[in-house]
C-alpha cells in the first residue's frame, strides 16, 4: 500500500482539502501540488504551485493576495467567464508542456509512492507527465468527460493521454467510470466510485455556526429556496434559474431565493433589475462551509439548474440537512437519488412545476422553456 501521496488540485478547493484530509485520517503522507495559488492545508509534508493553464489570473485564497485592484479583476474574470472558457480549452493544454519539466522535478523531488490527479482539466493533464514507474490515479469530478473533454481537440487529446496514462481512476459517479474506459482507461485499471470530497460528515454539518441572514439583510421566511452553483459556463444555467422566479412568486409569493457564489455577476444582476425581483433573489459571496450547511439546514429547497454534472457535494449536503433537491434530469445524479419522492428533475428546456411534499408546501418551476437559447443535456 501506498504510504506517500502527492495530491495534484486546485488547493483552493474545498472539495480537494476535504479529500486530502480524509486521506491523512488513515494514516497516508500527502504532499500538495497545487495548481492555484493558496495558502497550504494542515500537515502537508511538502507544498508546492505550479499556475497552469493561466490559472494566476484566477481567484487565490491565500492570505496575503487579497486587494480592492484583485477584486476588480476578479469581477471581471467573472464576467467574461464564458468566452475564458472557451479560449482556455485552447490555450490551457498549450501551456501544460511549458510546465513539464518543473512538474518532473517536483515528483523527482518529493519520491512519492502514487500520484493523485483530482479531475482531468487541467491537474490530470500535467499528472499524465509523471514519470515511468510511479503509479498515477486520476479523479473525474462533474463535467470532465460530459462537457470539458470535448472543449477542443487539444482538450481531447490530453484527456486521453490522460487516461492512457493512468493507473487508476476515481470518479464522484459511475457514469464516468464507465465513459473513462471509452477515452482510454484501461479495462484492467481500479476503479471507485464515491463522493469528490471522499463523503459527507454529518457530525460536522450537525455542528455547523448558524448562518447570520441579518448580515445579507435576509428576511425571515418559511421558504428559502438555496442556489449554490455559482458561475459554471456551458453546464450551470443560472440564466434558466433566474428567469423562473416570476413564475415561482406567482404561486409562492414570499419565496426568498438565495444563491451563494454569485455575487459580483453582471449577468444576474442586469437579469434581475429586468425582471424587477430584487427584493426576492439574494447574490451572495462564496460562503464558508459551516456557513452553507447552515444555510442549508433553514433552507426548504435546494437548485441545481445543471445540464452537465457528476454528483455535486452540495447536493449530497443538501439532503443530509432535509433541504429537498430540485435538479436537472442528469444520469450521474439518477445515481444518488433513487426514490422519485426524494427530489424532481427536468430538462433545462422543459417548463415543469413539482408539488413537494407537503413539510414544504411549495411549487416550484426550476426550469423555463426557452425557445430561442435551448440547452441540450
Amino acid at each position: 500500500m501506498a504510504q506517500h501521496i502527492l495530491i495534484v488540485a486546485d488547493g483552493r478547493s474545498p472539495t480537494a482539502r476535504s479529500w486530502i484530509k480524509n486521506i491523512q485520517a488513515q494514516g497516508f503522507t500527502v504532499s500538495l501540488l497545487s495548481t492555484f495559488q493558496c495558502d497550504p492545508p494542515a500537515d502537508i509534508k511538502q507544498f508546492y504551485i505550479l499556475p497552469i493553464a493561466f490559472s494566476r489570473y484566477s481567484s487565490s485564497t491565500s492570505s496575503s493576495s487579497r486587494s480592492t485592484s484583485k477584486n476588480k479583476s476578479k469581477s471581471w474574470v467573472r464576467h467574461l467567464a464564458p468566452f475564458l472558457q472557451l479560449v482556455r480549452y485552447v490555450l490551457g493544454p498549450l501551456s501544460l508542456p511549458l510546465y513539464a519539466r518543473k512538474y518532473r522535478q517536483i515528483v523527482e523531488t518529493i519520491q512519492p509512492d502514487l500520484v493523485h490527479a483530482l479531475r482531468i482539466p487541467f491537474e490530470g493533464m500535467l499528472a499524465s507527465m509523471t514519470p515511468a514507474g510511479i503509479p498515477l490515479a486520476v479523479a473525474t469530478w462533474g463535467n470532465d468527460l460530459t462537457l470539458h473533454a470535448k472543449g477542443s481537440f487539444l482538450m481531447r487529446w490530453f484527456t486521453r493521454r490522460c487516461l492512457n496514462r493512468a493507473n487508476g481512476l476515481t470518479s464522484d459517479t459511475h457514469r464516468d467510470i464507465r465513459l473513462a474506459q471509452s477515452w482510454g482507461l484501461s479495462s484492467s485499471a481500479p476503479t471507485l466510485a464515491v463522493p469528490g470530497s471522499g463523503g459527507v460528515n454529518l457530525e460536522e454539518i450537525q455542528a455547523a455556526a448558524g448562518f447570520d441572514a441579518d448580515k445579507f439583510n435576509i428576511p425571515a421566511t418559511k421558504y428559502w429556496v438555496v442556489n449554490p452553483r455559482g458561475v459554471r459556463p456551458g453546464s450551470v444555467h443560472q440564466d434558466i434559474f433566474i428567469k423562473a422566479i416570476p413564475r415561482v412568486l406567482e404561486n409562492q409569493p414570499d419565496a426568498i431565493f438565495i444563491c451563494p457564489s454569485l455575487a459580483g455577476s453582471h449577468q444576474a444582476e442586469q437579469m434581475i433589475r429586468t425582471l424587477g425581483i430584487g427584493k426576492q433573489i439574494y447574490l451572495l459571496p462564496k460562503l464558508s462551509q459551516s456557513h452553507l450547511w447552515s444555510l442549508l439546514k433553514q433552507a426548504s429547497i435546494y437548485v441545481s439548474p445543471s445540464s452537465h454534472d457528476g454528483t455535486p457535494n452540495t447536493l449530497l449536503e443538501a439532503m443530509a440537512c432535509s433541504c429537498f433537491p430540485v435538479t436537472g434530469d442528469i444520469e450521474s445524479i439518477r445515481e444518488w437519488v433513487i426514490n422519485v419522492k426524494m427530489a424532481c428533475w427536468s430538462t433545462p428546456m422543459i417548463l415543469m412545476s413539482w408539488q413537494m411534499p407537503s413539510s414544504a408546501r411549495l411549487t416550484i418551476l426550476s426550469f423555463v422553456k426557452m425557445q430561442q437559447h435551448i440547452i441540450k443535456p
